[in-house]
């Protein structure tokens, strides 16, 4: 098989693709020809001007033919065979558009070329009548700096102007005339400008016809609409009125903004001037609505006497009527027309009112999402509450407003003629045939009634309808009765019927931006005077405006003529307006200022359209998918005739296009029309044809059934219960959903067949997922629904509906038998999209046979094609599911049906058949078991219990015991024996429950596994699983939730444990009680917060080392109570330490007030002293002797009272503060579990001992496990996670001594594991900062603790250290040196001495292996805020001392400061750089001398760890050094007593308010060996400095 279907460049497949015929428009025999010349080469796209055309070719050349009176030699000529356009060979062009005389060509990078007539700066240059070449033109967008060039995507040329649509989806013009839609009147415009006003907006496609222009535009999201203003933003007049009038009220909302801007004299064509608001003295305002602002004019001209002027709908746009009225302008002259209007209105729409809702918004109906509301919809994101209120006045009174005006009416024939003949349109009228057969379906009636509704400008009480149109009300005039109506009866009204539900999907933005849009609004603007604009009216717009009556219609494409226009939308209908004077309106309703429906074949949808200058092109879906082609406008007449009358009847079948082959495209320019054609080679195009047009098809049938059935259903009122409705919501909108999608898919597969048509780039393949997941979630609301019964349940209350149209039903169920029954046709219907899935499956596997079968589209096409027709197979599984369930509950006792019965609930087998019974069951218990997908269900007489099934575990009992055929089933509170009758009822019970269990605990997945062959043979579900219950019997735990890990009916591992009176517990269990580290919380009711314990618990106690948060206690406990030693802080400051016994302090210990007030000796109850002790004073006295009662409340004290000497050191502190932690909890015993379960998790029973390959073993099977966890749930992983994760999977590999290298890798490695809770050392991490912070926050942030909490986390390194060796075996131990590879030193000359230092005396940190340099890294920064924050309480006095000095000192200048600290003066910076300009050093200079030096000090803040500090201190020294080096200009050597006065003044300057802190936490952390090298002495120096400043005497 050759390779044609890879559309290559090979010469044979090139021939079958893209084919060009040309024939004459208009001709009676049209007979296509090949274009003559031409080689053989694949065209993708054709553009046609009057007399010209271009062809683009797959490899994106360009070529010319016709009449090119540009090019240079052909001015004259007409060259029939094409030319190729040089200056764009190697530019790869990806679109081309013609004008009327002008060309234009994009290529592949979004640059614009543009060549031909320039007469009007159509080709964006200035003075140059010709290009005779493609010219490249610059677009930039002038908002951005620096100015960015835009990137194009689209051209459309007219007559004299350009549009191209970027990128970023906006529109940029050039040319001349108002049809360019740019805020000016200076013509031509030769430089490209945006068009602002739709600049936001997202455009999917310009069109431009001779003088007029449109756009398609994606409407908003509705959370972007935007509130209604009060008043218009342009004239500033109110927006919405209501105006009093002698017995009625006008309330109205379309008020009409002059921005119809005239055009100057030169242009006016005919049409009505801009009168000034005055000429409007007696005459009716006209009612309209400019694009951004919908607003109102209130009628209260003097001259209308009678003041029955009601309203007046027409559609100015603006222009205000000078006597003339345009067509789209009705006036009712008298109370008969408005009776007879409102009756018009009335039948249809108000007995339709249910169906539909009257949305008003500002951008675009379409938005809200039409909601289905039985009126008075709640007022959606832009419908104001007026109209809420307006609407529901209307359902109160609307009966009434008819029987107000009960007089005679004004016959409709009169309307008719005044409104046929008004200026605008004669010409068009007398030429134009009487209505032919066709026209007289819809009545003269409906007609006028339409005309003016759907200019969208006017108003009307409730919806209008032509065809599909709803309509949007916009002003309501009622009778005086607004008064009447009581504000309680309009709250009722609007309450009663508060039931709605959006029958368009949801914003679903997943979809949009895969698909093409179907949520779209049409734009146009320009000259407007055959109503080509489709505004109602025949005024030119300078900007672009909302055709209102396109929103909603989901169109899909626009075409240009010459001065008419044309809409596709994706229910394959063609929308059509303008000029009409060949019938190239393909209907022949007059006039035409307004979109209409074009009838243009009976059952076939249109799927492609093309606009010429008086014709128009329809591709409609024909026979065997074939297309055919439909040709309406212009017709030449022979000449022996009378010159009659020359326009097709209606569009006219052109059966020699049909011949052809498979039409892709078409295209209309000047007298001559274009189709692009492939020929079908094995199939391959037609399959691609069948896809596309069946999916069309089917698009048509779910919108009918969508609107004739769905819709009309949700509008009946007693629809059964709440939960029938919400089911039935839910189905409507996935329904809806699934709608949008294929109305989408439907619309792409048109745009895919006039492209390359790829297969590998079918939506269907590319998105399957998409497509997949809608069917899988439309199909389960489905099934829901019928498990409710829901089909039977809206038989009863819809029975007159469904009874009426049961024909119509049967007819969409495509259902042809006599007799079914009307739930069955139901059935059926909400069925049929399942079946749509054979189909997609069966044309992908025949566009997969015309490949070769090891091609990769062949696999492609092949597994898509299975993936469908899987689930295909699995949604009817679940079909007969879902009927197999609701048959089951038909039977079941109805009391329990009611609580049992779920929506998702399906059955799988029950015991009815006594296949099984309960072991040890009275004689006369009945006992019916019952198993579902979700859970086992054990029924008696009366009652029933549920067994959810995720903690269900079932096993078969060994045959020995004499039990034959048993099951025994474990629950968490309940274990029983099931007894089968035979083996083979045994068999098949434990495989269901099984099974179920298992499917219970994988997520009940709806789709099938894509790929394997349906059903595989799954495994035993786990013994020890993740899930949650809720107890309901066990006293302890009664109504308390558990969320964890469980094995055979028990918790045990790690879980959370929440009772209903809010107490809770997270943490380890073993055997169904808390046993191992964990946190549980109590609500303090006194204190109105938690109460929180997090420590060591055995067997469902408190057991071991804990901290209590309430009063603090840290130690140790038993039996749920405090027992040995222990430290308690509470919030007034006391600090208690000793020992502990029932929950008491008994024995010894010592007693810290805040006031620094010591007491140490015996104790016997809390706070209580008993017993033989010694109080020492904050002063240094002390008392010794006998002490008892109460701390704080009087203390008898039998004794002896000490005054140190004075000659004592006053700055002895009392020697217990010394002593403090000594009758503490070790470091080294806090939270040994903690590291034990981290030990116990990679294989070890103790500490150190076990097997390295074991433990680097059990962490990857931690991390894979946990990865796979997490994969169900994507959102718990960011990107970043992931990788960090797929990092770890490498274990550093060591071979050979051990250098620095590889510490280097240990180290990345730890922070990498550190960082993700999956690997147990970042667990261990993870919970010791957990604890960390419980206990040092809070009441526990007292200064007293500060060494406590530095000796934990000494202690932590010591134990992570001890782990990490046990991994890394050749990592050195602490303290030991890792030898330096020679070409490592770089000599360099030490600070101080001079000499050249060979790193003897001062090795770098790091090269020296502790436990400090690889650990704090990783774990200080996680503990450094509460650890921080104990530093700064304990040196809070010193350092309000230092900061006032430093405050002060920092107000003199640079030089005075210098001196006073006695600097040389030869270190004095003369000059100094600001901003690199150099400033010279005068006495009032301030903060500029060693500025660098103190800014890097200032670092130290910022820094974590000791070595990181060290290093920041290191670095201030050698920016001094390096600034006094530029100064004395000569090597030096520092000593001591020149550096310290020097440093001495950067410290002062930089300001750090906690340097006490900073310097004791060094102190505390530093790592011994550098305390003599060259940091340790720095760190001296800034030592030395603090406590200078300290007690600097200020002179």
């Amino acid at each position: 098989m050759d390779q044609q279907e890879r559309s290559s460049v090979e010469a044979e497949g090139a021939k079958e693709r893209g084919l060009v015929h040309i024939w004459q428009a208009g001709s009676c025999s049209v007979t296509p020809e090949r274009l003559p010349g031409w080689s053989g080469k694949t065209v993708l796209q054709a553009a046609l001007g009057i007399n010209h055309g271009l062809l683009l070719t797959e490899g994106g050349e360009v070529y010319s033919f016709g009449k090119l009176p540009w090019r240079v030699g052909l001015e004259e000529t007409c060259t029939k065979s094409p030319i190729l356009e040089n200056a764009l060979i190697g530019q790869h062009v990806t679109t081309v558009a013609a004008g009327s005389y002008h060309n234009g060509a994009v290529t592949e990078s979004g640059v614009v070329y543009m060549w031909g007539n320039n007469s009007a700066g159509q080709c964006a240059v200035a003075n140059q009548p010709y290009l005779r070449e493609p010219n490249p033109i610059s677009i930039s967008d002038s908002e951005t700096s620096p100015l960015l060039s835009v990137r194009i995507l689209q051209l459309a040329c007219g007559e004299e102007h350009t549009l191209a649509l970027s990128l970023s989806r906006e529109i940029w013009a050039w040319g001349s005339g108002c049809q360019l839609g740019l805020i000016t009147t200076t013509f031509p415009v030769t430089k490209p400008q945006k068009v602002e006003h739709l600049a936001g907006r997202v455009v999917l496609q310009v069109a431009c016809g001779a003088y007029h222009s449109l756009a398609l535009v994606q409407c908003l999201p509705a959370q972007d609409m935007k509130p209604i203003p009060e008043r218009c933003n342009h004239c500033s007049q109110l927006l919405i009125t209501m105006t009093d009038k002698e017995d009625h009220v006008i309330i109205s909302d379309s008020h009409c903004c002059p921005l119809g801007v005239a055009l100057a004299d030169s242009q006016s064509e005919n049409h009505v001037s801009c009168s000034s608001l005055e000429t409007l003295e007696g005459k009716s305002a006209a009612g309209s609505q400019s694009e951004d602002c919908q607003k109102t004019f209130v009628e209260d001209e003097p001259a209308a006497s009678e003041s029955e002027v009601t309203s007046v709908l027409s559609n100015n746009d603006g222009q205000e009527d000078s006597g003339i009225s345009s067509p789209g302008n009705v006036l009712l002259p008298d109370k008969k027309a408005v009776k007879k209007y409102l009756e018009n209105l009335s039948d249809d729409p108000l007995n339709d009112s249910q169906e539909k809702s009257i949305s008003t918004e500002l951008e675009q109906p379409s938005q809200e999402e039409e909601l289905i509301a039985c009126l008075p919809g709640p007022p959606g994101v832009s419908t104001s509450a007026l109209n809420s209120l307006v609407v529901s006045c209307a359902s109160a009174v609307g009966v009434r407003v008819a029987a107000t005006y009960e007089a005679g009416a004004l016959s409709l024939k009169k309307v008719m003629n005044f409104y046929g003949t008004t200026p605008g349109e004669l010409g068009s009228q007398s030429d134009s045939p009487s209505p032919g057969p066709e026209g007289l379906k819809d009545t003269r009636e409906e007609q006028v009634k339409l005309e003016s509704m759907q200019g969208k400008k006017s108003s009307s009480l409730v919806d209008i309808r032509e065809e599909e149109s709803e309509g949007v009300s916009r002003r309501l005039s009622l009778p005086g009765l607004l008064s009447q109506v009581s504000p309680r009866l309009l709250r009722k009204v609007g309450r009663a019927k508060m039931r709605t539900v959006a029958l368009t999907p949801t914003y679903s933005g997943e979809a949009d931006a895969l698909l093409p849009s179907l949520r779209t609004e049409v734009w146009s603007w320009g000259k407007g005077k055959e109503g080509q604009l489709g505004h109602g009216d025949v005024l030119p717009r300078l900007q672009p405006l909302c055709v209102k009556s396109l929103d909603s219609k989901e169109v899909i494409q626009l075409s240009a003529g010459g001065h008419h226009s044309l809409a596709l939308t994706a229910k394959s209908q063609v929308y059509s307006w303008g000029s009409n004077t060949f019938g190239q309106l393909g209907h022949l309703n007059s006039p035409t200022t307004v979109p209409r429906l074009a009838k243009v074949c009976d059952d076939s949808g249109v799927w492609s359209t093309a606009a010429g200058p008086d014709y128009s092109l329809f591709l409609v879906d024909g026979e065997d998918f074939q297309p055919g082609l439909y040709y309406s406008g212009r017709e030449e007449t022979r000449e022996n005739n009378s010159p009659g009358n020359n326009c097709t009847k209606s569009p006219a079948l052109l059966l020699a296009c049909s011949k052809l082959g498979y039409i892709s495209s078409v295209t209309a320019g000047g007298d001559k029309c274009l189709a692009l054609v492939d020929r079908n080679i094995m199939g391959y195009i037609a399959s691609l044809h069948e896809l596309a047009s069946t999916e069309r098809r089917f698009y048509c049938k779910l919108s009918e059934i969508k609107s004739q059935v769905l819709r009309p259903l949700l509008g009946l009122d007693n629809l059964g219960t709440a939960t029938t409705v919400q089911q039935l919501q839910d189905m409507a909108s996935r329904f809806s959903k699934l709608c949008y999608l294929i109305g989408q898919h439907g619309a792409s597969l048109s745009s895919f067949l006039h492209g390359i048509k790829e297969a590998k780039s079918l939506a269907i393949l590319k998105h399957s997922s998409l497509f997949l997941d809608s069917y899988t979630e439309y199909c389960t609301s489905v099934t829901n629904f019928l498990v409710m019964g829901g089909f039977m349940l809206l038989a009863k209350p819809a029975i007159d509906f469904l009874g009426k149209n049961q024909e119509l039903l049967q007819d969409l169920a495509e259902m042809k038998e006599e007799n079914i029954q009307l739930i069955e046709v139901l059935n059926t219907l909400f069925f049929l999209p399942v079946r749509r899935l054979h189909n997609y499956a069966r044309v992908l596997l025949k566009l997969a046979t015309c490949f070769e079968v090891t091609s990769p589209e062949y696999q492609k096409l092949q597994d898509s094609s299975s993936c469908y027709e899987t689930l295909a197979v699995h949604l009817n599984r679940k079909r007969k599911e879902a009927e197999y369930t609701l048959s089951f509950w038909k039977t079941f006792p109805g009391k329990m049906t009611d609580s049992l019965r779920r929506p998702e609930r399906r059955l799988i087998c029950e015991s009815s058949n006594r296949g099984l019974s309960l072991q040890h069951a009275g004689r006369f218990s009945v006992n019916w078991f019952i198993l579902f997908n979700d859970a086992l269900v054990h029924a008696q007489f009366s009652t029933h219990h549920i067994f959810p099934l995720s903690t269900l575990w079932v096993e078969a009992l060994s045959e020995e015991a004499g039990n034959v055929n048993g099951l025994k089933v474990t629950t968490p509170e309940e274990h029983f024996i099931l007894l089968s009758s035979t083996p083979q009822e045994k068999t098949k019970w434990l495989r269901a429950i099984s099974q179920a269990v298992d499917q219970a605990l994988r997520g009940t997945s709806d789709l099938p596994p894509y790929g394997t062959g349906g059903n595989i043979q799954r495994q035993e579900p786990p013994i020890s699983r993740s899930a949650k219950y809720t107890f309901y019997k066990d006293p302890r735990l009664k109504d308390a939730t558990y969320d964890g890990r469980w094995l055979s009916g028990k918790p045990h591992g790690r879980g959370i444990l929440r009772w209903a009176d809010g107490r809770m517990y997270s943490g380890m269990f073993r055997n169904g009680l808390e046993d191992g580290y964990g946190e549980y919380k109590i609500p303090n009711k006194a204190l109105t917060k938690d109460d929180h314990y997090v420590g060591y618990w055995k067997e469902g106690k408190m057991c071991g080392q804990g901290v209590y948060r309430g009063e603090k206690y840290m130690g140790t406990w038993q039996d749920d109570l405090c027992q040995g030693n222990g430290v308690v802080v509470t919030q007034f400051g006391l600090y208690y330490e000793g020992a502990f016994s029932n929950n008491k302090m008994m024995g010894t210990g010592v007693l810290l007030s805040e006031d620094d007030t010591v007491y140490e000796g015996e104790f016997s109850d809390d706070w209580t002293l008993s017993g033989k002790g010694t109080l020492t004073l904050p002063n240094g006295d002390y008392i010794e002797g006998l002490f008892s009662g109460e701390w704080g409340s009087g203390i008898k004290i039998t004794g002896t009272y000490f005054k140190p000497s004075l000659y004592d050191s006053e700055k002895d502190r009392p020697k217990a503060l010394r002593k403090l932690g000594i009758l503490a909890v070790p470091a080294d015993e806090k939270w040994k579990a903690v590291f034990e379960e981290c030990w116990h998790q990679l294989g070890c029973e103790n500490p150190g001992q076990g097997d390295r390959w074991k433990a680097w073993d059990s962490i990857a099977v931690a991390l894979t496990t946990n990865r796979r966890q997490h994969k169900d749930s994507p959102e718990l992983l960011s990107r970043s996670h992931t990788q960090t994760l797929e990092s770890l999977e490498f274990i550093p590999q060591h071979v050979g001594a051990f250098t620095l290298e590889k510490y280097e890798n240990i180290k990345k490695y730890l922070i990498k594991a550190c960082d993700t809770p999956l690997h147990p050392l970042g667990r261990l991490v993870e919970t010791l900062v957990a604890v960390y912070r419980m206990t040092y926050v809070g009441v526990g942030a007292n200064r007293r603790l500060l060494q406590e909490a530095v000796r934990e986390i000494k202690s932590y390194l010591k134990r992570i250290f001890q782990l990490i060796r046990f991994l890394f075996p050749d990592l050195p131990e602490e303290g030991s040196t890792i030898p330096l590879l020679v070409t490592e030193t770089k000599r360099r000359k030490s600070f101080c001495s001079g000499k050249m230092d060979s790193r003897s005396e001062s090795p770098e940190p790091g090269y020296v292996v502790t436990s400090s340099g690889l650990l704090l890294p990783v774990l200080l920064p996680r503990l450094y805020p509460p650890l921080f924050m104990l530093y700064a309480l304990d040196n809070e006095r010193e350092e309000d001392i230092y900061w006032e000095c430093v405050l002060r000192l920092n107000k003199q200048s640079d030089t005075a400061l210098l001196s006073f600290l006695g600097v040389q003066l030869k270190f004095w910076p003369v000059t100094v750089s600001i901003l690199g300009e150099s400033k010279k050093v005068i006495p009032n200079t301030k903060d500029v001398c060693f500025a660098s030096a103190v800014e890097c000090l200032q670092q130290i803040s910022t820094t974590f760890t000791p070595s990181d500090k060290l290093k920041v201190i290191q670095q201030t020294f050698e920016e001094i050094s390096q600034s006094v080096l530029e100064t004395l200009e000569e090597d030096f050597l520092w000593s001591m007593d020149d550096l310290f006065p020097v440093f001495l003044y950067v410290v002062l300057r930089a300001r750090i308010r906690n340097l006490g802190s900073e310097v004791h936490l060094i102190e505390d952390l530093m790592d011994p060996y550098l305390q003599h090298g060259e940091q340790g002495i720095m760190f001296t120096t800034l030592k030395a400095c603090y406590y200078q400043i300290q007690h600097e005497k200020l002179t």
